[in-house]
């Protein structure tokens, strides 16, 4: 049986994040404004070409698998990225006391935006927040960092937007708030994962120290529809 990290956004699409994917019984799309994820039940071209017939014109949507694959014609491939899939094996963390950490709502939005944009922790639209369950640190009334979570193929939960302002790296921001993301998700009776680029060795060296390890490399490709 095919593990449901496989297959994240697929698995997310008909578990936890079912009411923000929209689609067929083959395909789905995650709603424009909250995430550029699409999943397919399997990587097919046939399932490509009906992927390619409920995307609108120009839009960009980012594709998952473990291993190399052609993107069929006529989707536009506009940024492979290898990344790893790491995995959260240990019991709860205790709870974070020597800090605030403020659940973040609509309210936050603009300031959620301008963080992500100044960070780029990855893509982050007017509604990622949907995906629920963002917490973040302010310094009087600036936000200086944040996570949240991102897709859930149920039983796993992803740890997402993690993102620090440089102008106060250093501080443990980061590494506090995503322990605090693991301890909820495992109260929850879950499983934390994340997903980091190969190339960003500190973040991954970060994640081992709070206990992640690497599960499997996984292709996420960004495609458009010409």
């Amino acid at each position: 049986m095919e593990h449901p990290l496989d297959n994240p956004a697929w698995n997310a699409s008909i578990t936890g994040n079912q009411n923000l994917a929209e689609g067929t019984d083959t395909v789905k799309c995650f709603l424009p404004d909250v995430s550029p994820f699409a999943g397919m039940i399997q990587n097919t071209p046939e399932n490509f070409a009906a992927l390619y017939d409920i995307v609108q014109p120009k839009r960009t949507v980012a594709v998952f698998s473990p291993g190399d694959y052609e993107i069929p014609h006529p989707w536009k491939v506009v940024n492979p990225m290898k990344c790893l899939q790491m995995v959260y094996q240990n019991a709860a963390p205790p709870a974070i006391t020597d800090i605030a950490f403020t659940p973040l709502n609509d309210g936050h939005i603009p300031a959620m935006l301008a963080l992500t944009k100044l960070t780029n922790p990855g893509p982050f639209f007017d509604r990622t927040i949907d995906f629920g369950n963002y917490f973040g640190i302010f310094i009087g009334s600036e936000l200086v960092a944040m996570a949240g979570r991102r897709l859930q193929p149920l039983p796993y939960m992803e740890v997402s937007a993690v993102c620090n302002h440089p102008d106060h790296l250093g501080k443990g921001y980061a590494s506090r708030l995503i322990m605090h993301q693991v301890r909820l998700i495992k109260e929850a009776g879950g499983i934390p994962f994340l997903h980091v680029l190969q190339s960003n060795t500190n973040a991954i060296k970060v994640y081992e120290k709070l206990g992640f390890v690497t599960r499997t490399a996984m292709n996420i490709c960004a495609i458009v529809k010409n």
